[in-house]
């Protein structure tokens, strides 16, 4: 069925001025469209903040999650507490292969130990707390200056329809599963459509996050439906019976397969033709334990379909949390979610602050790390005198005795 044509005819000045007298009856209905267009407006504002306030309550959540990078990083504090300046190259040197092994990637190490060594040469850096902020303040301006816009787009009137797309065992529907629990717990009425028409699981396992956050769920019924039709289907019924958000599951797909790609986009427009401005996200799930790897796949998909924010999954399983900042580098597109364990609600909304402060362990105190430093010093003194001392009493003819055992 066609959809109803909204364009605005020419108005000449009588029919203007003939429409300013139009029936008190239908500049009230007006005013009731705008005011409930407000009140669904201020509801995602609602919405929005309390997940941003949540997010800021789960730091300890963050914080374990992050447990296995932080141990890969450990190494940043015993190289900096002991550090002095004759030592800077070879210290430099190590922190860059830690941040390497950590999947921070090439290009984002070398800037980083660069910004030091300058800064250590202009003499702004004196301390290994110094050298350890100044690390951190330089992860934290890669993550906000390309994706600081980490918040979700639920746009300005219901539903909110968000698309959730990624490679297979990726983690989408379990994702999606937590997604619903989160939004229900803030109170919105959400619906979950079950797009995953190729994995003969995936529907049963939706039909399960569904009983369990209490959601709805739209689902192909003869099982042989295509994923754009239930797509549509889902999004309809959420304008129809009111929902808040709809949460549209879809088949994992490898990046290099074209066909599947494209059916993604058929599914982005068959969703806006039943709602303009749908899907309001399109969510790349991505296994962080494939690290740096991931980043071929989220061009992939960007390119196909659109990506606005990404969710890294199963990031407690791994060292490699460094690639959430190399996705974000690479690309320009904000980290949203990141999975840190497997319950519930372990799917945690992406702040730049905790990560950082998560990924590292506990500062290095200043005035221990001076300190330590000057004692380094001296003790490096000390054993290169006592070196000298050795190898000079040890040449033949000094200090050596005669044969009544004095010395000559």
């Amino acid at each position: 069925m066609a959809a109803p044509s909204h364009v605005v005819p020419f108005l000449s000045p009588s029919s203007a001025s003939a429409s300013l007298r139009a029936p008190s009856g239908r500049r009230a209905s007006a005013h009731l469209r705008c005011a409930a267009a407000a009140g669904q407006a201020g509801f995602f504002t609602r919405l929005g903040r309390l997940i941003k306030e949540k997010a800021k309550s789960d730091v300890d959540k963050l914080f374990s999650g992050f447990s296995k990078t932080r141990e890969n990083l450990s190494v940043v504090d015993e190289l900096l507490t002991y550090w002095n300046l004759a030592d800077t190259d070879r210290v430099l040197d190590d922190l860059e292969e830690a941040l390497l092994v950590s999947d921070f990637g090439p290009k984002i190490s070398f800037r980083i130990v660069d910004t030091l060594r300058d800064e250590i040469r202009d003499g702004k850096l004196k301390s290994g707390a110094e050298i350890k902020a100044s690390l951190k303040k330089c992860i934290l301006e890669l993550l906000t200056s390309k994706g600081s816009n980490t918040e979700l787009k639920f746009g300005f009137r219901k539903p909110a329809v968000i698309m959730i797309v990624g490679v297979n065992g990726g983690g989408k529907t379990t994702s999606l599963g937590k997604l619903a629990y989160r939004f229900k717990n803030e109170g919105a009425k959400v619906l979950m459509a079950a797009g995953d028409t190729f994995r003969a699981a995936a529907r049963d396992q939706l039909e399960v996050w569904a009983e369990r956050t209490g959601s709805e769920i739209v689902i192909d019924k003869d099982k042989k439906a295509q994923a754009p039709s239930v797509l549509s289907q889902a999004v309809k019924r959420g304008k129809r019976e009111g929902f808040d958000i709809v949460l549209c599951d879809t088949s994992g797909r490898l990046h290099t397969n074209y066909g599947l790609m494209e059916e993604l986009v058929t599914c982005k427009k068959v969703m806006a033709k039943a709602l303009p401005g749908a899907p309001n996200e399109v969510l790349l799930v991505l296994d962080g334990t494939t690290g740096l790897n991931m980043l071929q796949q989220a061009r992939e998909f960007n390119d196909v379909v659109g990506i606005t924010g990404f969710i890294l999954t199963k990031l407690d399983g791994t060292a490699r949390g460094g690639c959430v900042v190399s996705v974000v580098d690479e690309l320009g597109i904000p980290v949203k979610f990141v999975g840190v364990g497997e319950g519930v609600e372990d799917l945690q909304p992406f702040d730049a602050e905790a990560f950082v402060e998560a990924i590292f362990p506990l500062s290095i105190e200043p005035r221990l790390s001076s300190d330590l430093g000057i004692f380094s010093n001296v003790w490096s003194f000390a054993t290169y005198f006592w070196r000298d001392v050795r190898d000079w009493r040890t040449r033949p003819g000094i200090f050596s005795p005669d044969m009544d055992g004095h010395v000559i």
